[in-house]
C-alpha cells in the first residue's frame, strides 16, 4: 500500500513539473551576443510568465547582455549551466526606481540589474552565472552605491524567495540586498564580488524567517551582513555551512541598526583569506580582513538572542568586535533615533582563530549603556604577539563609524572590556607566538566579569 502511495506521489510531481509553463528568452528575441541588448526580450518573457499564471523563464546556454529587469510574482528565473547574464556597462541601460521603502534615506531613485518589489513566490535558480561587470561604474561620491553604481540583486518587501545554485559575480556595489523580505531561502550559491567599492557578498536588511546555507563567497567588503536600516528588525535567521573571504568583516551584524537583531543563529562557517589578491579596495596588503565577527548596535535598536558557533577563522586583524555606541544615524527625518540601543544575550562559542593580527578583540559600550550578558566559551585565538604595553584608548569615539580597528592596537592581547556587565569567558585561550607585554584582559567600568578554564 505504501509503495502504491509513493508511486502516485511521484507521478503527481512529474505531472506538475511537465505542466509548468516554460518561457525561453530566445523565443522572445534575446540574442546570444553581448554586443546586443536583450533587456526587452527578457522582460517580455517575465511579464508573459507572470500574466499567464507563473512558471519558469529560462536563460539557455549562451551569453546575454541586459540592463535593469524586474521580477514578478510566481516567476522562476532559471539560468542553466553554461548560460551567463551580463550586466550592461552603460548606466543608461539601468532604470532608476523609486520605492517608498528604499528612498527615505537617499531621497533619490536607485539602480539595480535585477529588481523586485512587493512580489511573492519568486526564484533565481540554476547552475549559470549573473555577471554585473561592476568595474565599469567608478565610485563618484560618498554613499553612491545604488545611485551611480548598480546593485546586482535587490528584493524589497517580498515574500517566499528562493536563490539557489547560481554564481553571482562583479556587482557595482552590494551583490545581494534583501530589504524587509519574509521567508527567504538562499542555498548553494557562489559569490565573487571584488571589483569595486562596497562589494558586499550578502546583505539581509530587516528580513524575517531566512535560511542561508552552503554559500561560498569572496568579497572585498563585508561577506555575511545583517542590517536593520529601517525600524524593522532582522530576526529569525539561520546561516550555516558557508565558506567566506572578506577584506572587511566576514560576519557582521550592523552597521545600520535602527530596528536591531533578534533570534540569529550562525554556525559552521569557515573564514579565510582570498586566494586571489589581484583586486583589493579594503583590508590589509596581505589579504587579511578587519574582523571575522562584528556585532554592532550604533543607531538605536536591540541586539538579543544571538548564537554564533562552530567557526574556523584564518587571517583576520581583530577577530571579535562587539560594539554598542551612539552614532544615531536615522532612517529618515521622520524616523529619528530615540535613545541608545542595547546588546545582551549573545553567545560566541567553539571558535578557532589562527593568524590573528596584533590589534586584539574588544567588547565595548558607552557610559551608562553597557554591553551585558555575553558568553564566550571554547575559543582559541592565536596571534604573532611581540607587542609592547599599550594604554587604553582615551577617545571612545562614541559617534564614529564602528570598525574593529578604530582604536589601532588595543591594550589587551585578548579582550579589552569597556562599559560591560555580566561577561563570562570560559575556556578562552589566547596564544602568542612571541612574548607579548600586554595582559590577556583589560577591564574598565566592567562588572561581574567571569574568567574560567
Amino acid at each position: 500500500m505504501m509503495k502504491k502511495i509513493l508511486i502516485s506521489l511521484i507521478a503527481v510531481g512529474a505531472s506538475l513539473g511537465a505542466d509548468a509553463a516554460i518561457y525561453n528568452i530566445v523565443d522572445f528575441g534575446a540574442k546570444n551576443d553581448t554586443t546586443v541588448l536583450s533587456t526587452e526580450a527578457v522582460q517580455t518573457a517575465i511579464d508573459r510568465c507572470n500574466r499567464e499564471g507563473g512558471g519558469t523563464v529560462t536563460v539557455p546556454t549562451g551569453n546575454f547582455k541586459i540592463g535593469s529587469i524586474f521580477l514578478k510574482s510566481n516567476v522562476t528565473l532559471q539560468i542553466v549551466n553554461g548560460a551567463t547574464l551580463y550586466g550592461s556597462t552603460d548606466i543608461n541601460d539601468y532604470t532608476p526606481i523609486s520605492s517608498d521603502y528604499v528612498s527615505l534615506r537617499t531621497g533619490v531613485p536607485t539602480i539595480q540589474l535585477i529588481y523586485a518589489d512587493n512580489v511573492d513566490h519568486v526564484a533565481i535558480i540554476g547552475q549559470g552565472t549573473i555577471d554585473g561587470r561592476g568595474k565599469a561604474f567608478p565610485k563618484l561620491s560618498w554613499n553612491d552605491e545604488g545611485l551611480t553604481r548598480p546593485h546586482l540583486l535587490r528584493f524589497i518587501r517580498s515574500r517566499d524567495i528562493t536563490i539557489s545554485g547560481v554564481t553571482l559575480k562583479n556587482s557595482g556595489c552590494w551583490m545581494q540586498h534583501y530589504l524587509a523580505c519574509d521567508r527567504l531561502k538562499i542555498d548553494g550559491i557562489t559569490v565573487f564580488n571584488r571589483n569595486n567599492y562596497n562589494n558586499d557578498a550578502l546583505d539581509l536588511d530587516g528580513c524575517h524567517n531566512v535560511v542561508v546555507s552552503n554559500m561560498i563567497a569572496d568579497s572585498d567588503d563585508d561577506a555575511i551582513t545583517l542590517k536593520s536600516t529601517s525600524p524593522r528588525l532582522c530576526e529569525d535567521i539561520t546561516i550555516s555551512n558557508c565558506i567566506v573571504s572578506s577584506h572587511c568583516n566576514a560576519i557582521k551584524l550592523g552597521t545600520e541598526t535602527n530596528g536591531g537583531f533578534r533570534n540569529i543563529n550562525i554556525r559552521g562557517i569557515v573564514v579565510k583569506p582570498s586566494a586571489d589578491q589581484s583586486s583589493q579596495y579594503f583590508g590589509y596588503p596581505d589579504g587579511r580582513g578587519h574582523s571575522a565577527i562584528s556585532l554592532e548596535i550604533v543607531d538605536g535598536g536591540t541586539m538579543r538572542n544571538v548564537n554564533i558557533g562552530d567557526i574556523t577563522i584564518t587571517g583576520t586583524e581583530s577577530p571579535i568586535f562587539i560594539r554598542l555606541a551612539d552614532r544615531a544615524r536615522p532612517y529618515s527625518k521622520d524616523h529619528p533615533v530615540e535613545g541608545v540601543g542595547s546588546i545582551s544575550g549573545v553567545c560566541l562559542h567553539d571558535i578557532m582563530i589562527d593568524g590573528a593580527g596584533p590589534s586584539g578583540c574588544s567588547i565595548t559600550g558607552i557610559e551608562g549603556h553597557p554591553v551585558t550578558d555575553i558568553t564566550l566559551h571554547d575559543i582559541t585565538i592565536s596571534h604573532a604577539g611581540d607587542q609592547k604595553a599599550t594604554p587604553a584608548p582615551t577617545d571612545e569615539k562614541i559617534k564614529e563609524y564602528p570598525e574593529s580597528t578604530m582604536w589601532g592596537i588595543l591594550p589587551a592581547q585578548g579582550f579589552w572590556l569597556n562599559h560591560t556587565r555580566n561577561i563570562e569567558f570560559r575556556n578562552v585561550k589566547i596564544v602568542a607566538e612571541s612574548p607579548d607585554e600586554r595582559p590577556v584582559y583589560v577591564k574598565s567600568d566592567s562588572e561581574n566579569i567571569t574568567i574560567s578554564e
